[in-house]
């Protein structure tokens, strides 16, 4: 991707629309954010994801509230310290990478914790 635009204009046969591409930004602490990553990926373990989906119940907060998850341990004892330690552009990619793993649970678990997933 040329530039720091992250739209992009083009032209189809049809005429033209607009596409939008994500901005790939270089991780500033790899092994910090690997480490979390890794943390993340292990929570939403099929395996695992009931149990954090039930302890987010538990906790009476929304699966969205990354940084209420974040600061109750809930995603790993060492993770909210790795998480401070992180700069903005990281902090940013892993909250993405969050929500992304968070739309990608199963239909199932996200209807029997419905309350967790639920806007209000």
């Amino acid at each position: 991707m040329q530039g720091s635009a992250a739209s992009v204009r083009r032209s189809t046969a049809a005429g033209s629309e607009n596409m939008f591409e994500q901005a790939i930004l270089a991780v500033e602490d790899q092994p910090v954010f690997g480490e979390v990553q890794q943390a993340l990926e292990r929570v939403f373990a099929p395996a695992d994801v009931g149990k954090f989906l039930r302890r987010v119940d538990r906790a009476r907060l929304r699966v969205r509230n990354f940084e209420g998850i974040l600061k109750l341990g809930l995603l790993g004892e060492k993770t909210p310290s790795q998480y401070e330690a992180l700069g903005n552009s990281d902090r940013g990619q892993v909250r993405e990478q969050y929500l992304r793993l968070v739309e990608q649970v199963a239909p199932e678990l996200r209807a029997k914790y419905l309350k967790v997933y639920a806007y209000y």
